[in-house]
């Protein structure tokens, strides 16, 4: 791919990142996130792939109709109320339209066919925008449209992502596609909460990419993309691997690794809300994604199992020096102590 077409592509995606999160506008806040839609499809299609190519379609034409919604709510609320600003979204209908629209563009049940087969198509770089930065804007407009939406509508598309998000991963051996469906389990997390505690979602949603970034570095290091060629991805960087449980840990909410102070407070918050039924449904879904965690970091670290494989193992001729997975691991993995200071913020 050509640098500066990368370089354009990239400063367009935090331009229009920027122009969503910081607009009160519904025209500039879909204005940005069609230069977003507009920048990340280059990225995705670079390898000329024809599975990047189909990639490359899917998300645009499930962005686009998202964009669309979003707009046509908009316009809806406007048109009864008089009022373009985010904030003052009160027509039943328009509300009803901005939740599919958000929900198609974070991927969350029903609207979460195109995310796993998109995250397929991309490369690992791409595939870490996509499940990152992408979803801050989408995120953003439910942050502040969050005390107009209707709660029983929220509740039922966070406890179906929740539940999909980790059986569908259960029978996954593409890693791509195992990390998709993670975070449409962890979007369910985030989705559940917002109604009560919004600054909630935004802190599980940070503490999710890091420990997102952390684990798609960490593969795209070691070139790992497939189950089997993680079994063999030990003889390449033992540490690495060693360090990516850890990781993998922490993202399946395990304590006391980072991963369980979001899933801790949430649970918490869904106690004070008297909502403890929705807590405890919210909590054993968890387990699904606990296995296949579980079943990734034990390939992680595990050596080769009992049963031969077909793939020759990669001994490392050089170890490869990342910094920023260093720094990313260990947030990832030591920052439950400042729950305290969560608490007293939220």
């Amino acid at each position: 791919m050509n640098p500066h077409t990368k370089l354009i592509s990239y400063l367009s995606l935090l331009l229009g990142t920027t122009i969503t999160i910081s607009s009160n506008h519904w025209m500039m806040a879909w204005t940005g996130l069609e230069i977003n839609t507009l920048a990340i499809v280059p990225l995705i299609s670079k390898s000329h792939h024809p599975r990047a190519i189909e990639a490359t379609i899917k998300y645009f034409l499930v962005q686009a109709t998202a964009s669309t919604l979003m707009l046509f709510s908009s316009m809806t609320n406007a048109w009864f109320t008089g009022q373009w600003d985010i904030t003052q979204l009160t027509h039943p209908t328009s509300c009803l339209l901005l939740t599919t629209a958000i929900a198609m563009k974070l991927g969350l049940v029903p609207f979460h066919f195109w995310f796993p087969e998109v995250l397929q198509g991309s490369p690992m770089t791409t595939a870490l925008l996509l499940s990152t930065i992408m979803k801050f804007p989408p995120i953003t407009i439910l942050f502040m449209t969050s005390h107009t939406l209707n709660p029983p509508l929220l509740t039922t598309m966070a406890i179906a992502s929740a539940a999909l998000g980790g059986w569908m991963g259960l029978n996954q051996t593409q890693i791509r596609k195992i990390l998709a469906f993670s975070s449409i389990s962890h979007l369910g997390w985030m989705t559940i909460i917002i109604l009560y505690n919004p600054k909630l979602t935004l802190v599980t949603f940070y503490l999710y990419s890091l420990m997102t970034t952390a684990v798609f570095l960490t593969l795209n290091t070691t070139k790992t993309l497939k189950l089997t060629t993680m079994m063999t991805s030990w003889t390449k960087t033992p540490m690495l691997n060693a360090t990516l449980m850890l990781t993998l840990l922490s993202l399946a909410g395990l304590p006391p690794l980072t991963g369980f102070l979001p899933k801790w407070l949430i649970i918490q918050e869904l106690t004070k809300q008297e909502m403890t039924t929705m807590a405890t449904v919210i909590a054993m879904l968890s387990l699904l994604g606990l296995f296949f965690y579980l079943r990734l970091a034990y390939y992680s670290t595990i050596t080769l199992p009992p049963s031969p494989t077909n793939h020759m193992k990669q001994w490392y001729t050089h170890k490869p020096t990342n910094p920023q997975v260093a720094i990313l691991t260990s947030l990832s993995t030591t920052l439950l102590p400042l729950s305290p200071m969560i608490l007293a913020t939220t």
